[in-house]
């Protein structure tokens, strides 16, 4: 995802993510989406309603997110749980989408 220059710039640029950080966490809460289990417990939501307020989110920074995210499952796994984590990723999007669009 980082390899775009536009969630590069958001990620790395102007929130400075600590990547080595951040991918647990990233593991951390899709493990609890897809298997309903694991130990995140911090609002998802609310981070990125508080992202968009520092460098506004827009529907092509959610389309990148997406076709990103099933180009590395495509390509890396297959069957139920697959199609299950593509669900939800895209429900999550479009739910921070309206909710993104709605406060700023």
């Amino acid at each position: 995802l980082l390899k775009d220059s536009e969630m590069h710039r958001i990620f790395i640029e102007e929130i400075n993510v600590d990547m080595q950080t951040h991918l647990p966490q990233i593991v951390s809460f899709w493990e609890q989406v897809v298997f309903s289990k694991g130990d995140y417990r911090k609002n998802v939501m609310q981070i990125h309603i508080n992202l968009n307020q520092l460098t506004p989110l827009n529907p092509e920074h959610f389309q990148t997110w997406i076709q990103t995210l099933y180009k590395v499952i495509d390509s890396k796994f297959q069957g139920e749980f697959t199609e299950k984590l593509k669900t939800r990723a895209l429900s999550i999007a479009t739910i921070m989408q309206i909710k993104t669009n709605s406060i700023s």
